[in-house]
């Protein structure tokens, strides 16, 4: 699948899943066709500032992009086209996610803060001071009232206020979020191993060893089964999260 010029930063699947959106540091967004793996039309594009991360709303009608030219950008993906555009970071998007109820967008930015927007007036309605050396990952949980940030480490906020909840200390990086569906466990990769924290106590319940470097995403089934994950150490693992050994090795 052939088009883009430069790194491909971020993948979304759309409703019915024969077509994904891509985002990537040459300035666009692309939709494709999986059925043939040529991109739909022409490019999608603003600006020439780099797209670092694009994240689906929940009922797949817009996409929020978020780029080094400190913006936010939604999306009508009908139209594919731009109909907002959100400023307030001071430094390049790096991460983004959606409420559930499509009414917020959080970001996360190398400006060391994470910002909740309100989707409808395109304004910051909650400012966080992370104190990361860079906000990396920004992920709600399912309810939507908590708000999990991470780099060198992760810290859970409230949030509607922005008050510090937890923070779980630990001497790795942490480049990717994910909540189980009924908000129970908080799943991470990080420079090697993934960890599986419990939500009520916030204590380590699991760690997950077969990367051996940077695990840099990863993806949760809809029935918290299965947990897919990719590395910098060229791989990529299917986990079953019933059972916990490794599963097929891509």
């Amino acid at each position: 699948m052939r088009g883009h010029t430069d790194q491909v930063r971020g993948v979304v699947h759309l409703p019915g899943g024969r077509r994904i959106i891509t985002c990537s540091w040459d300035g666009s967004l692309r939709l494709w066709d999986l059925g043939n793996g040529t991109h739909i039309s022409k490019h999608w594009r603003d600006d020439i500032y780099a797209v670092r991360c694009v994240a689906l709303s929940p009922n797949g009608k817009r996409i929020a992009s978020g780029s080094d030219d400190g913006k936010l950008r939604l999306w009508n993906v009908e139209k594919r086209k731009v109909i907002s555009k959100w400023t307030g970071h001071a430094d390049a998007v790096f991460a983004m996610c959606w409420s559930a109820d499509c009414e917020r967008v959080a970001s996360g930015s190398w400006d060391r803060t994470a910002r909740v927007w309100n989707v409808k007036k395109g304004k910051t309605v909650l400012t966080i001071k992370t104190e990361h050396n860079w906000t990396g990952g920004v992920m709600y949980s399912p309810n939507s009232l908590k708000l999990a940030t991470s780099r060198d480490c992760v810290k859970i906020w409230d949030a509607k206020t922005g008050e510090l909840l937890n923070t779980l200390k630990r001497d790795y990086w942490v480049c990717s979020l994910a909540w189980t569906s009924d908000g129970k466990k908080l799943i991470f990769g990080s420079d090697g191993p993934i960890r599986i924290f419990n939500t009520a106590t916030w204590q380590q319940i699991a760690i997950l060893k077969g990367h051996t470097h940077i695990v840099s995403s990863i993806s949760l089934s809809r029935n918290n089964c299965l947990l897919a994950s990719v590395s910098r150490d060229k791989t990529a693992r299917l986990w079953n999260l019933d059972t916990l050994p490794v599963g097929p090795l891509f």
